[in-house]
């Protein structure tokens, strides 16, 4: 992938749909990534309004989103064993990895991934 490509974790996601003006300079003309996971956190919010709804799938339509295939299912099993992270953290790192992008997160927890090319992100 080309330099211009970051993968986002849900948190990042989160973060840029309320406004973090920080992040919204960051990502600036970045072609922005995500893994199937994330639509799905995204989308099956509890308690999502209809007019949050609505941002989120704009938000959405201008992302790739990236589904899961068996490299990224063996890499997924791989790190769920090697580490103390939840299924869906490992799909997402998982994907990054195989697509070799880099990966923003605000989760601290990521550092211990040996491989992963990541940008922890902290408010």
């Amino acid at each position: 992938m080309n330099g211009n490509s970051i993968f986002l974790d849900t948190n990042i996601v989160l973060y840029l749909l309320g406004g973090d003006k920080t992040l919204i300079q960051i990502l600036e003309d970045k072609r922005l990534t995500i893994s199937f996971i994330t639509q799905l956190e995204l989308l099956s919010y509890k308690g999502i309004s209809s007019a949050d709804y609505i941002i989120i799938n704009k938000f959405l339509s201008e992302c790739v989103i990236v589904d899961i295939n068996n490299v990224i299912k063996e890499k997924t099993v791989e790190l769920r064993k090697n580490n103390n992270l939840k299924l869906p953290d490992c799909i997402i790192i998982a994907s990054a990895m195989y697509l070799k992008m880099p990966l923003i997160t605000a989760d601290k927890q990521f550092r211990k991934i040996n491989g992963a090319d990541l940008i922890i992100y902290e408010k």
